[in-house]
């Protein structure tokens, strides 16, 4: 994942928004994606089915910032 910046990027959003604190994982997204946690794995996998989706439908994912 670290050689696509913006997948990489994705995948940060995902597990911040998804793990917000120590109370929901271990370690921040950093951490995780040098330990391949679980945690870690699920954010990429969130990533990569919504990038398939997205590419099924024939439009291209575009980042934004939640209202």
């Amino acid at each position: 994942m670290q050689h696509d910046a913006l997948l990489r990027a994705m995948a940060r959003a995902i597990y911040d928004a998804c793990y917000p604190s120590e109370d929901w994982a271990p370690v921040r997204f950093d951490e995780a994606e040098r330990l391949g946690t679980i945690h870690y794995r699920q954010a990429v996998d969130a990533v990569l089915r919504a990038r398939a989706l997205s590419a099924a439908n024939g439009e291209q994912l575009q980042l934004f910032e939640a209202a």
